[in-house]
């Protein structure tokens, strides 16, 4: 969607995990161009340092990295921030249940450009149940 249909919200924290610099940087920029401040960690554990240290609004995190996968670090997320939303954005058909039970929404990579906005705003800025932002 063009960027005028999503005036500037009020802004919030969102921390996005993924090992691809070149994705944190787009979501990054893109981001703060809505008005939202924007943590980037290129790493499960980096993020998981980030949440415990600041206030986080919402959660984007890649399901498959290195090391620590999306559901290992969602667990953790959740023991750190319980309020903070989780987006997982994912490359699977299929995610486990157990998964599913962590996050708030999913996005799959190949529609990461149309609804990343979209869901963030949705779980931000309208105080909606995540279930109507799936």
């Amino acid at each position: 969607m063009p960027p005028a249909v999503y005036p500037l919200l009020a802004g919030g924290v969102v921390l996005c995990i993924d090992y691809n610099h070149d994705v944190l940087e787009c979501e990054r920029a893109f981001l703060e161009a809505f008005g939202y401040t924007v943590l980037t960690a290129p790493s499960g554990s980096k993020g998981l340092e980030l949440a415990s240290i600041f206030s986080v609004d919402v959660v984007i995190l890649d399901d498959f990295m290195p090391t620590m996968n999306g559901q290992a670090v969602a667990r953790e997320l959740r023991r750190l921030r319980p309020k903070a939303p989780i987006i997982l954005v994912t490359e699977a058909a299929d995610i486990p249940e157990p998964t599913l039970n962590l996050v708030d929404a999913l996005i799959a990579k190949d529609r990461l450009a149309s609804q990343l906005l979209p869901t963030v705003a949705c779980l931000l800025g309208s105080g909606t149940s995540s279930v109507a932002c799936l």
